[in-house]
């Protein structure tokens, strides 16, 4: 929801509220004695406890364990979740009534009292959480929390009743329904927590509110999930069982679907995309995403302080090469932090972006002779194991060899070790990438801001940071979207990381997996939304 002067009066008074969502077997469509799905999650997720979830795959299944005030239905539209509907009673004021039938697993209900003890407990610095600041910008003093300058007690989140919650914000902030969809703004349950410590998002100790309950969890090998009994929707929710698998290899991947060992592929290796298309045309999907692909400059690095090696580096990558030729499956190239489709600004480019490759190189070369950097150099390149992610590696490393005369050293590591080593700044260029939490440009301004939480590149514009607060503060969207714009170009204009292509999403799904729609642009599948068709 955006705001103006004009509409405001109306706005403040409207509530919202829209149909929830659930599994929508069409009429005719024969279901499975057997409703049980086995999907591949890309990697193992560093933590279940939704303020400790990061990646794509533990928020995958953390969505499914948890339920947050709103959701994304399977075309990926905002519907209710915890909350029946809500209301922007002033600027910087919103008002969510719960659902009365809200359940946790163990039987209790859910109230407001669990999301106040969720949010505080999610912005504590105690808790280390990787999304605290990203999150935290929006709410009143959530910053000051994570930075502990003020106590969680002060967050600005409310239970006016059991079933009523008020949230106040620091600016007006008309994207609240999208934002808290995300399950690290959602409840947990206090007293699990306080009872097993660490070991609560174990298999038998874990107390969520999803339409799933955690029955097993095998380190590297799956993690089981069976229908919460308990859940408020239990009686649209058609499937009854979900595996989860770890498989980072591609190649790997598609072995399992065509032995009928997994029924979903994360993602196709990069270059198959075409003959599998044609050898499994009913079960081949593929759709554009709001997401990023992008490689992270240690901005602290030695080499890498000085712009003229960021911005030679970017220079000489052909994306047009890389989109079509190496990942060959439908994405973009794209050159700044705001891919198409994004809410709330415009998508910015480089000058040099349509300039012939050779002078592009010549421009580069200059600047690297410019900075001291000879033929030989060394750069260090960390990616996670996964040959779709070495391929793009090693065409980067090829470009700049032959483009600029550096050498490349590649390290692979596991998902987890790279996160880790991104945020602890113990990297040259890494590997990245970003699929937005919600669809407004702030969800990928986070990757740049001054010390965000999700900034790796430990970049700090201080010009483009001060933009993003004057926008946050607009009524007019238009003049927000103006300055949110200038923020994104001023900011990649200090090349802080190496913007490469938007993603698209393309895996094979068994054709039999029904409620998988292609409309969904935040690629996020509720194991709610989904069923298996008889086959």
């Amino acid at each position: 929801m955006k705001l103006t002067q004009k509409l405001i009066c109306a706005a403040l008074v409207s509530a919202f509220a829209v149909s929830a969502g659930a599994a929508v077997v069409p009429a005719g469509v024969k279901l499975a004695a057997k409703q049980e799905l086995t999907r591949n999650n890309g990697s193992e997720p560093e933590s279940l406890d939704p303020a400790l979830a990061e990646s794509v795959g533990a928020n995958n299944i953390a969505r499914d364990l948890f339920e947050g005030l709103t959701a994304n239905d399977a075309d990926g539209r905002i519907v209710p979740g915890v909350a029946e509907s809500w209301k922007q009673t002033d600027p910087t004021t919103w008002v969510f009534k719960l659902r009365k039938n809200a359940m946790w697993s163990n039987g209790t209900p859910v109230t407001a009292d669990d999301f106040v003890y969720g949010w505080q407990r999610f912005l504590d610095p105690k808790t280390a959480s990787p999304y605290a600041s990203t999150y935290g910008i929006f709410i009143q003093n959530g910053l000051a929390i994570t930075e502990g300058k003020k106590a969680p007690s002060e967050l600005g989140i409310k239970a006016l009743d059991k079933y009523t919650l008020e949230i106040k914000t620091e600016g007006p902030v008309g994207f609240m329904a999208d934002l808290v969809s995300n399950t690290q703004l959602g409840p947990v349950n206090k007293a699990a927590i306080e009872k097993f410590g660490k070991d609560w998002t174990k298999p038998g100790n874990l107390v969520g509110n999803g339409a799933f309950v955690l029955k097993d969890w095998q380190v590297n090998s799956k993690i089981i999930l069976e229908k919460s009994p308990k859940y408020w929707d239990a009686k649209t929710v058609v499937l009854k069982k979900v595996t989860y698998l770890p498989v980072e290899d591609g190649n790997t991947d598609v072995k399992l679907f065509q032995s009928g060992e997994n029924d979903w592929v994360y993602q196709l290796p990069p270059g198959t995309y075409d003959q599998l298309k044609s050898q499994y045309p009913k079960d081949i999907r593929n759709a554009p995403m709001l997401g990023l692909r992008y490689y992270s400059y240690n901005n602290t690095d030695p080499l890498f302080k000085d712009i003229r090696v960021r911005k030679a580096l970017s220079m000489v990558i052909d994306r047009d090469i890389l989109a079509a030729k190496v990942t060959a499956d439908g994405q973009v190239p794209t050159y700044g932090v705001v891919v198409k489709g994004t809410a709330g600004a415009d998508v910015t480019a480089y000058d040099w972006a349509k300039w012939p490759m050779a002078k592009r190189v010549e421009e580069a070369r200059k600047l690297l002779a410019q900075a001291g950097v000879k033929p030989g150099t060394k750069v260090k390149f960390a990616y996670n194991t996964s040959e779709y992610h070495k391929k793009m590696a090693i065409f980067a490393a090829s470009e700049w060899k032959t483009k600029l005369g550096l050498d490349t050293e590649m390290e692979n590591m596991e998902f987890k070790v790279l996160l880790k080593k991104r945020h602890d700044g113990d990297f040259q260029i890494a590997r990245n990438g970003w699929v937005a939490d919600y669809n407004d440009v702030t969800t990928f301004l986070t990757l740049v801001q001054c010390d965000s939480d999700q900034n790796d590149n430990k970049n700090c514009n201080k010009k483009g940071d001060e933009l993003i607060k004057q926008a946050s503060s607009q009524l007019d969207p238009a003049k927000r979207k103006v300055l949110m714009t200038q923020a994104a170009k001023i900011i990649m204009d200090d090349y802080p990381m190496l913007p490469l292509l938007q993603y698209t999403v393309p895996r094979l799904v068994k054709s039999y997996v029904g409620g998988y729609s292609q409309k969904n642009s935040m690629d996020r599948f509720r194991n709610k939304d989904l069923y298996i068709i008889q086959h």
